[in-house]
């Protein structure tokens, strides 16, 4: 039988765990922006952005150096 490589399976590469976490997401994988915004009823809309981390692709760590 091989190993998947699936994401679903809970599968990993070993590699993802080495390096320091990311000091952009705080090694979480995501950035999270929250913004305000004022509709036409002058009432503020507030909402956060959920978005995957550029600097580490998503994996919440970057290379040690």
């Amino acid at each position: 039988m091989s190993a998947s490589t699936d994401d679903r399976t809970g599968v990993f590469n070993l590699r993802d765990l080495g390096g320091a976490p990311c000091p952009d997401c705080h090694g979480t994988g995501e950035l999270r922006i929250d913004s305000e915004n004022i509709n036409e009823h002058f009432e503020v809309e507030k909402q956060t952005v959920i978005t995957q981390c550029a600097r580490c692709a998503g994996t919440g760590r970057v290379a040690a150096g």
